[in-house]
């Protein structure tokens, strides 16, 4: 079921918690690409100094940020990388939530060929580990730039939505955000949001094989 309007206007630590094992869905060139959501980081507008809306900066980049509520916010980054958020709030309330990893679900030979350039049976370990754990890679997986800021996530090109057979009984932890060490006191503000233990989530050093094993998994 698709993510509501409703859902994404709530309190933007409340939206980031509750994204956390929901799928994220760019349906490009006929074909279904997907990947269930296992990291997040929140940004609080106005207030947070490590927000691209600090203190009500308007400009063209963060347009997005300032709409209505269930929009994505796509912005470039260190001239080569987009990245992805999901708008929350009411109109005029700058906030948004950063999604930060994925792990992979529907179009896997997509997501390899746009990271890798070869299909996803030809991947390493450590390319599987690596193909959608940052907000960066996770984008190029997707074939997600900016020419979907602003776009409606309550529509049928990009959007979020609950699974049935998700399974949501996992453990959430808090940290601290990643990269915004110029943000003062804010960077240390607990809000960054991950799922325990998935190893899709960026810079997780414990095993992937583990986790593998868990399941079974066999080599393709």
């Amino acid at each position: 079921m698709k993510l509501s309007r409703r859902f994404y206007n709530r309190e933007t630590l409340t939206v980031a918690k509750k994204l956390l094992g929901k799928v994220l869905v760019h349906e490009f060139n006929g074909e279904k690409i997907s990947g269930k959501i296992v990291e997040v980081e929140a940004y609080k507008g106005i207030a947070d100094k490590a927000a691209h809306s600090y203190r009500g900066r308007k400009t063209k980049r963060v347009e997005a940020m300032y709409g209505e509520s269930g929009h994505a916010y796509v912005y470039f980054i260190y001239g080569m990388y987009n990245c992805m958020n999901v708008v929350t709030r009411e109109k005029g309330v700058p906030q948004a939530v950063l999604i930060r990893a994925v792990e992979p679900l529907e179009g896997l030979d997509t997501m390899s060929m746009n990271r890798y350039n070869k299909l996803y049976k030809d991947l390493s370990k450590k390319q599987i580990r690596n193909l959608t754990s940052g907000p960066g890679k996770l984008c190029i997986a997707l074939s997600i730039d900016r020419t979907l800021d602003k776009q409606d996530l309550c529509g049928n090109i990009l959007y979020i939505e609950e699974r049935e057979n998700n399974n949501n009984n996992f453990e959430i932890i808090e940290s601290k955000r990643i990269g915004i060490d110029y943000a003062e006191e804010a960077k240390d503000y607990l809000w960054r949001f991950y799922i325990k233990n998935n190893p899709f989530v960026s810079k997780y050093m414990l095993s992937f094989c583990i986790y593998l094993k868990s399941f079974n998994f066999k080599w393709m």
